[in-house]
Formats: C-alpha cells, structure tokens, sequence
C-alpha cells in the first residue's frame, strides 16, 4: 500500500501531526530539541546553528521539468532544503510561509522541496501549480533521504549555508518567523534575534552520533571515565535490533521513545558497572 493511500486512514491523527510532523519512520520529531528556538534572556529569539558544519550532501536529481537540480548552482545562496508530500498536513501547512519567503528573499534564498514518498511526478506537479509553489520541486529517492539520515518525519528541512554546510535542521512544522531570522543571520542582515553555536552529536546528521559523549535517557554517571568509552564505543558499533538499521547511538538520537535501544545501552552500561575497576600492583618489595 502506498503511502498516499495510507494517508486517508491515518487523516485523523492530521490535526495533531500539524504541530510535530507526519511520521516516515519510527523516530518522535517532537524529540528534536535542536531545532526548538527559545527566547534568550534578553528576550531576543534564539537561533542555532552547527559549530563546525558538515557539506550538504549532494542531490543528483532532476526538477519536475527535468531539469537538474544542483546545490552547487544554488552557492552564495541560502538553500532550504525540504523533504515534504503533498498527503502531508504539516507540510501543506507550511508552503504559503515558504512560498512568501522565497518571494520575499528570491535573489538570496533558494527553496528546494523534495516530494517524498510520492508515486506520481505528475500529479506533484498537479498539486504545485494548484498551491502556486514558487520554488524547484524534486523526487526524494531512497538513497539521498538515507544520504540525510533517513528523513524520520515530514517535513524536515535542511538549512543550508552560503558554501554549501547544513547548519540547521528542523523537523515537523516550524515557525516560518524563525526560517527567516536564520535566513538573515547567514546572510549578514539585520535580524531580531540572537545565534548559539552546537556540536552535531546526531541532532543533524546521525553519523555524528559517535561524537556524543552523553545520549538521552542513558545514565552514564556510575562508569568511571574508561568504562565510559567503553560503553560509548559499544554504543556506536552494535546495532538496535529494534528493526531501525542504526547503531544503538544513532537509534537513541534519532527516537528518545525506542525502548529496544535504552534498554540494550541500559544492559551495557549494568554490565560495565560491575566490572571492578583496576587497582595498581603493590610495589615490589626489596
């Protein structure tokens, strides 16, 4: 069964999905705390963006019209990129927001949208021109989503940098208010706001996940500091076998509910704990 013909008997979970996002796999986007913005104790909306961010991978992909679509065209740019579908209510939520930005920043703005999970190009097209979408529209294939860490709901949107680094990513429906503080932050304009600077553990790209030195809902603090990298090199070379294809890292990253992964990183760190640390030999006695 298709995903836009599973649309219809999910339709009654619409109205909450409007406020996290459409599901595409098992993880919760209402977990993603790293794209939340808060207000700073200035009262300045706080935005973030990566420390030192990875390049964008890239797309390798056609428009609706055939044409390619190339992030390396789009440099100098701000890029949005956007998985989204048009059975998705969040998704159709937000388009008038992008679309009023893209017009509103269209010599410094490229918005690219992915349809993900769709069946027919044409009738993307269809839904397009209908909604007066005024930015490139693409086919999501199964080897790029992977190449972003899987797209876990919908939409999930990429901001990209000006040379080509994703600084941000966002899941579920997002205050249009912040696209466009982060839109001006990177282009040096004036914006009412404040940037925090983070190290992607996962929160961007999951194979970052091996740089965490702590993971949610995994109590480390009874491991001395070398059962501690044990336990997180473990954490990132064994599997959850919770059917999600990730290591047990990426996994607690990517859904904080999966009780498969915080129980088996739960049972590794038990494991550790009682193994007794090691105590020097005596000093040779003369």
């Amino acid at each position: 069964m298709t995903r836009r013909k599973l649309s219809f008997a999910i339709s009654l979970a619409t109205l909450a999905a409007l406020f996290t996002g459409c599901h595409n796999t098992h993880a919760d986007p209402r977990k993603n705390s790293v794209a939340k913005t808060q207000d700073s104790a200035e009262g300045l909306k706080l935005i973030r963006f990566v420390k030192n961010p990875d390049p964008a991978p890239a797309l390798k992909i056609n428009d609706l019209d055939g044409k390619p679509i190339s992030l390396e065209e789009d440099k100098g740019k701000i890029v949005l990129l956007n998985f989204w579908a048009t059975w998705c209510g969040p998704c159709r939520a937000e388009i008038p927001d992008l679309v009023e930005l893209q017009r509103k920043y269209k010599n410094q703005l490229a918005i690219i949208a992915l349809a993900t999970d769709e069946d027919e190009p044409a009738e993307v097209k269809k839904f397009a021109q209908k909604a007066g979408i005024n930015y490139r529209i693409g086919m999501a294939t199964d080897p790029l989503r992977m190449e972003y860490g899987g797209i876990p709901a919908l939409p999930t949107s990429f901001i990209i940098d000006a040379q080509g680094r994703v600084v941000q990513k966002h899941i579920g429906l997002n205050d249009p208010s912040i696209y466009e503080l982060e839109v001006r932050a990177l282009l040096g304009l004036p914006f009412d706001g404040k940037v925090d600077y983070f190290e992607d553990t996962g929160q961007v790209f999951l194979k970052n996940a091996e740089r965490a030195t702590e993971l949610p809902g995994v109590n480390l603090s009874k491991l001395t500091p070398a059962q501690k990298t044990i336990a997180l090199r473990r954490f990132n070379s064994e599997s959850c076998t919770c059917g999600c294809k990730m290591t047990l890292a990426q996994c607690r990253v990517n859904d904080t509910g999966c009780g498969v992964s915080k129980e088996m990183t739960a049972k590794i760190v038990s494991e550790l704990s009682h193994i007794p640390a090691k105590t020097p030999a005596p000093d040779a006695q003369n």
